[in-house]
């Protein structure tokens, strides 16, 4: 649990919302510039000389780009629609599994972008350890090592505050 802020619950679930939003605001422009892009390429001349494992690569990393993208625009859409509903608590859990998701999402379709670009330039084998080493930069940065600490936390915590730290993992109430 974090230190005591001296702040209501209601106060701690806005703060908590306005770090979200300003942590996808950061995100979701690379996002937005990344499916642009990918909207154009089957439009470029080069994109008939691809096989058809590039194309397959390609339409994962479309869908994937764009169900990213969906993940992250949506908490700001449930806080638009619910807003006046005096339901912070339920936009703040959703908004941030939805995020979470998103970034998961994410990291696949950057891997697979990063796949069929190295695919189509170089060599398999480049592309393959090319691709492998993103996706575990990816894995390692914005998962494992987030979870890792909070598994660490939960460590130090006295038994009986075990059983909370996880409720705030799965929930994220903090």
């Amino acid at each position: 649990m974090p230190p005591n802020r001296n702040e209501t619950e209601h106060e701690r679930l806005d703060r908590n919302l306005n770090e979200l939003l300003g942590e996808l605001r950061v995100a979701l422009p690379g996002v937005q510039v990344l499916f642009a892009f990918l909207l154009a390429v089957p439009f470029n001349q080069r994109f008939g000389q691809t096989t058809g494992f590039e194309r397959g690569v390609y339409f994962v990393t479309l869908v994937g780009t764009a169900i990213a993208m969906a993940f992250l625009i949506a908490p700001s859409a449930i806080h638009r629609i619910e807003f006046r509903a005096d339901d912070k608590r339920h936009i703040v859990f959703t908004a941030n599994r939805l995020a979470v998701l998103g970034f998961g999402v994410l990291g696949v379709a950057l891997t697979a972008a990063i796949l069929l670009v190295t695919h189509f330039l170089y060599s398999d084998v480049l592309s393959i350890v090319t691709s492998v080493l993103a996706g575990a930069t990816f894995l390692g940065l914005w998962f494992v090592l987030p979870l890792r600490r909070l598994r660490g936390l939960e460590r130090e915590r006295p038994r009986e505050r075990r059983s909370e730290l996880l409720d705030q993992v799965v929930s994220r109430r903090s």
